[in-house]
């Protein structure tokens, strides 16, 4: 599924079962909340800490929950994801082309 194809399939589900998008600030609390959740299974997958009991490595449900809702704010304000990505995929690559390359802490990663 690409980027466009997800941002219709939300954009449907919203108008079929939704009955109409949250308003941009509350998905972005949303968003937020979301991203804390991921945060959550992160430090407790590769960070320090451990899970609770009961408690699941949901890893891939939760990154899917916060590209849901980056999907709706994307489809509420105007954005085709798609492009935008390009974009900045372009930008990053013509900022960047060298810089990591030549990040000596970055070489040094792992050959301890």
């Amino acid at each position: 599924m690409t980027l466009e194809e997800a941002q219709k399939q939300v954009d449907s589900w919203i108008k079929e079962y939704g009955v109409r998008y949250f308003s941009e600030l509350t998905n972005m609390a949303i968003l937020t909340e979301e991203v804390g959740e991921l945060a959550r299974v992160m430090a407790r997958k590769y960070g320090d800490q451990s899970f609770k009991k009961g408690e699941k490595d949901n890893l891939d449900d939760e990154m899917a929950d916060v590209l849901w809702v980056l999907l709706c704010l994307a489809n509420q304000t105007g954005v085709n994801l798609t492009e935008a990505f390009r974009r900045n995929f372009e930008k990053k690559t013509r900022r960047d082309q060298t810089r990591h390359i030549n990040n000596p802490k970055l070489k040094d990663h792992g050959e301890e």
